[in-house]
């Protein structure tokens, strides 16, 4: 059976972002499907839907808030490309305590796998920042997952922005 591409999986993969935005403000009814190929195993549509999603959507976007659940569950079982972009878009969302918990876990693990890349591993520390200034209790964890270890294969400005993060932090707990 041949699998018809639908407008907009052929707008993900034969425009530029610009004309994707464009495409997503004047088709709104295509809001749900580029959820659903965000959150789908269905290359090479998924990951770009979600690196759509993310400069198309509102902070803590309502059309978003019910995949959620669904969004973090994801994010372990997909590519690195279309996890990072899943991230971003959690970054934009109001998160429950039960999210938090689960999403930092998630966070640490990728964090601490210092061979992925590191765009995705800065991702999952923002989030982990994010969760954080909500759990002043985790704070403990970021002197650990700071350690020359896990920033070593990052680079200067990356390094830099982490540590400004972490000052932030500790400003904000007075340690």
């Amino acid at each position: 059976m041949v699998m018809v591409e639908t407008k907009l999986e052929h707008i993900l993969t034969n425009s530029y972002k610009a004309d994707m935005i464009a495409y997503m403000k004047s088709h709104p009814e295509d809001f749900e499907e580029a959820i659903k190929l965000a959150i789908s195993n269905k290359p090479p549509y998924s990951w770009r839907a979600a690196w759509l999603l993310w400069s198309c959507m509102e902070k803590n976007d309502q059309r978003i808030l019910k995949y959620v659940d669904i969004i973090i569950d994801t994010i372990p079982t997909t590519s690195d490309e279309q996890a990072r972009e899943l991230l971003i878009i959690l970054q934009h969302m109001e998160l429950t305590n039960d999210n938090e918990g689960k999403l930092f876990n998630i966070c640490i693990n990728i964090w601490e796998k210092i061979g992925k890349q590191p765009s995705f591993r800065y991702n999952a520390f923002k989030l982990m920042i994010k969760i954080i200034k909500n759990h002043p209790d985790l704070y403990k964890e970021i002197a650990f997952l700071t350690e020359s270890h896990y920033t070593d294969s990052l680079s200067d400005n990356v390094k830099k922005s982490i540590f400004k993060m972490v000052i932030g932090l500790k400003k904000r707990f007075k340690q």
